[in-house]
């Protein structure tokens, strides 16, 4: 219950989507697992209960952060800008370097924006 809390608050507070999704795929871990795991003990790991929740523990850790990454890149390459606070943007960088931009990695005419 804890962490499903913090994160509803980490959610509402976060400044930007890609803060967000972390936030969210926290707590699918850190809230659900838990009470899964509780019920793997208390039922058996071999019972009909059991076995269902280890099959979902297993799922979730492969989908969640699949999903998580999936939504952050579609929010990358749709323009999605990061908060400003950010470090930094490597692959933005690394597009740069890529195509031979010499200038500050923002693209060839310094606005910011990202081009394609």
């Amino acid at each position: 219950m804890f962490f499903s809390l913090s994160a509803a608050v980490g959610i509402l507070r976060m400044p930007d989507v890609y803060t967000r999704i972390q936030c969210s795929s926290k707590t699918v871990t850190m809230g659900v697992l838990p009470a899964l795991a509780a019920l793997v003990i208390g039922e058996g790991a071999f019972s009909q209960y059991g076995a269902r929740a280890l099959l979902i523990v297993a799922l979730l850790g492969v989908l969640n952060p699949v999903a998580a990454h999936a939504l952050a890149r579609a929010a990358y390459r749709t323009g999605v800008p990061m908060w400003h606070g950010a470090v930094q943007d490597e692959s933005l960088e690394d597009a740069a370097k890529k195509s031979g931009d010499p200038g500050d990695g923002r693209g060839g005419d310094g606005s910011g924006k990202r081009r394609g």
